[in-house]
């Protein structure tokens, strides 16, 4: 079976993976979208896309039954050849319909060590894998154990939330629990990790038939979790290439995937360097594109686009080679802040460097750039960072939930 006969359904809680949707045509596939209510009149490359369905938001994120019932319902008349979830969301869904109506993929178990925080921790454990100390909040004399055995502070986690999403930081075991009383049945949703001060790192990866094939790591400027909870400038850029830190990095993650058994597909990873022993710990993964612009920012220094190149591998499922495109090693650095304007003038900032503008967004401003020095992309960073400070800063409260 070549691309030219698949047809790709595409799950979107939110507005993303364009360039996926364009691939899928591109390779000859007819595009099937499913998004929510919400979106259906985003800006989605209606000319790549052969049909559009929407189903409410609460429906299609907490709804599974009626979710295959829907799709079981699309595929009377359509021959459904792969089911893709275009957002962290719409993972858990995916798996869920490639399960009921065996379509090739990546399924339930698997798909635990890339969403569940709590499976993905146990599996690397087990497996000898550092990660910070946690506890399920399931067994109350368990967790009262884990709190005097293990010094504060800690983070109380949701176990299937994207990003810092309902993340709180925890001083006392007296604070702990009112929290906890507060989640009511959904207190074993979440889990307990020490708060490990450190520099926190992401891989960006492409995964076939088992092996890592191509793998960018890169450092936050600050971690997400101040960034969310404090205000601040988000900011990430490449390693120095075959730097000790770069070859560790990439070692600790391929041992990961390896690990977890993600057979193809992209993948972001967040790893952290404890600043006490100076040891690296997982602290977690996703099988999807990395957000906030990542995919831009890896497209910037080596040419990959992320999302055109998942969608090659999950029509491909094995079936026939997937081949990397030769790629460029340039660095790269990602800046974006909110603003107190609308739409701000970013003209001012007119180095050559710039590889994007980051406008899509009212009360955004931000950059993506690139250069084949290191050095040039610190300088910028740094510059950057600062009169972003002065001339755009804002600060909003944590978000509760995902935004659009």
């Amino acid at each position: 079976m070549s691309s030219r006969s698949l047809t790709i359904l595409c799950l979107a809680s939110y507005y993303k993976g364009v360039r996926f949707l364009q691939q899928c045509k591109k390779e000859g596939c007819t595009v099937l979208l499913l998004t929510v209510e919400g979106h259906l009149k985003d800006n989605w490359p209606r000319e790549q896309i052969d049909e559009v369905f929407a189903m409410p938001q609460e429906t299609l994120n907490e709804k599974r039954q009626d979710v295959i019932h829907a799709v079981s319902y699309l595929a009377r008349t359509r021959k459904i050849d792969r089911i893709v979830p275009l957002d962290d969301y719409d993972v858990e869904v995916a798996a869920m319909l490639r399960e009921h109506m065996r379509i090739p993929g990546m399924g339930d178990t698997t798909v635990r060590y890339f969403r569940d925080k709590l499976a993905m921790r146990e599996k690397a454990h087990d497996s000898g894998i550092l990660v910070p100390p946690f506890v399920h909040i399931l067994h109350y004399d368990t967790v009262r154990a884990f709190l005097k055995e293990v010094p504060g502070p800690w983070v109380l986690k949701p176990r299937s939330e994207a990003a810092a999403l309902g993340i709180k930081r925890i001083l006392s075991p007296d604070e702990l629990w009112p929290i906890i009383e507060a989640q009511g049945d959904k207190q074993s949703y979440y889990l307990l990790e020490k708060m490990i001060p450190g520099d926190v790192y992401h891989v960006d990866a492409i995964t076939s038939e088992k092996q890592v094939i191509f793998a960018e790591a890169h450092r936050y400027r600050k971690p997400i979790l101040q960034i969310s909870q404090e205000g601040g400038i988000f900011g990430t850029a490449t390693l120095p290439r075959g730097s000790e830190e770069e070859r560790e990095l990439l070692a600790f993650h391929e041992r990961l995937i390896r690990t977890l058994g993600l057979v193809r597909g992209i993948s972001h990873t967040e790893f952290i360097k404890s600043r006490d022993d100076g040891k690296l710990y997982f602290l977690e993964t996703a099988a999807r594109a990395g957000g906030a612009h990542i995919t831009d920012l890896v497209e910037a220094s080596t040419g990959i686009n992320l999302w055109e190149e998942w969608a090659k591998i999950e029509i491909a499922q094995g079936k026939w080679p997937y081949e990397l495109p030769p790629y460029r090693k340039d660095y790269a650095g990602l800046l974006n802040s909110l603003a107190h304007q609308e739409h701000p003038d970013t003209s001012a900032y007119n180095d050559p460097e710039i590889w994007m503008r980051l406008q899509e967004k009212t009360y955004h401003a931000g950059f993506i750039l690139r250069s084949d020095r290191y050095e040039r992309i610190t300088e910028l960073m740094d510059t950057y960072e600062e009169r972003m400070r002065r001339d755009f800063f804002a600060v909003l409260p944590p978000p509760l939930k995902a935004l659009d």
